[in-house]
């Protein structure tokens, strides 16, 4: 009976000290985890982020309903996380032929029918001449060469301003690159599909044939484009000031001399400017583009009597040396 004693006591000491040692034990045998690694809480699914680390920031919509081989735009964070504007971030290195973008969903392609209506363009200041010094060759408005159409004449939707060959070429206002070189287009305005447009490229090996583009977010709901230029020493997902150097003067495209074509349009146009049909059937782009203003409503007035320049110089410049034209893709 003693015995039988001892022996129920015995086994509840060892039960007990087993219980005691349990969690010890589940440590051993759990797998081990690296160190600096985050496991989901408790009750929450690891698929399912907790709300505490804020909404998740969307991507932006396509510019077409039906994107075919023109790769999507990618985003960054949100503006809340954007660095502040005292310190450029440091874009990465992009192949300026070919189209990667960068930019956040505040400056998404554009889309017919975004927003209200354009802001007045006398309402805009902080521009300045993407030239230092040269003079219009081809007026914004009515011109037999221009490939669109405005009321059922054709017309140029831009400024043509000219200096010399290699000139530097800079930012007109404030902004964020959102495109640079020949694959631009889905920033540029089109209302509708680029999709035939782009199988005709890639069939026919043609996007060499394209003028080297810089497009440039203003941040005022405006965007300016700076066509034709030999190169480029922007990229995408980079903010410029006005004044500094975005490329060089060039003739690359469909141009008969070296010059820059300087548009601007808003993201929130309704109004829209047709392309020529002869055009539209050749090169498979879009019939219409958002209207753009004359680039004369922003810029500084020329000097009193002055009809196409010179324009005068700035105080300060910036120099470089203009290089090769940037490779076709």
């Amino acid at each position: 009976m003693r015995r039988h004693s001892l022996i129920a006591i015995a086994a509840l000491v060892v039960g007990g000290a087993a219980v005691l040692a349990w969690p010890s034990i589940a440590e051993v045998a759990r797998s081990p985890v690296p160190v600096g690694a985050v496991l989901p809480a408790r009750g929450t699914s690891a698929a399912a982020p907790s709300s505490a680390a804020g909404p998740l920031t969307s991507a932006p919509p396509s510019a077409e309903p039906n994107p075919t081989t023109e790769p999507n735009p990618t985003t960054e964070p949100s503006s809340t996380t954007e660095p502040s504007s005292t310190a450029e971030p440091t874009p990465s290195p992009v192949d300026l032929a070919a189209e990667v973008v960068l930019v956040p969903p505040s400056v998404a392609p554009a889309r017919a029918g975004d927003g209200p209506g354009p802001a007045d363009p006398r309402s805009l200041i902080g521009y300045r001449w993407p030239l230092y010094n040269g003079v219009i060759t081809g007026p914004f408005g009515p011109s037999p060469f221009g490939a669109l159409l405005v009321k059922g004449e054709r017309f140029h939707d831009g400024l043509d301003i000219a200096s010399f060959c290699g000139d530097t070429v800079v930012a007109a206002h404030d902004g964020l690159v959102v495109a640079a070189g020949r694959r631009f287009d889905p920033w540029i305005g089109w209302v509708g599909s680029l999709g035939p447009h782009a199988r005709r490229m890639d069939a026919l090996h043609r996007w060499g044939e394209l003028p080297i583009t810089v497009i440039i977010d203003d941040g005022n709901g405006y965007r300016s484009i700076y066509a034709h230029l030999n190169a480029v020493s922007v990229k995408a997902g980079q903010r410029v000031r006005a004044g500094h150097q975005i490329g060089w003067e060039g003739r690359t495209g469909f141009a008969t001399g070296c010059h820059v074509h300087y548009g601007l349009f808003s993201t929130l146009e309704t109004r829209r400017f047709e392309l020529r049909p002869d055009v539209h059937r050749r090169t498979k782009y879009p019939r219409f583009e958002f209207a753009r203003i004359d680039p004369q409503f922003v810029l500084p007035p020329l000097p009193h009597g002055r009809t196409t320049g010179p324009f005068p110089l700035p105080a300060t410049s910036v120099t470089g040396q203009p290089p090769s034209p940037s490779p076709a893709p």
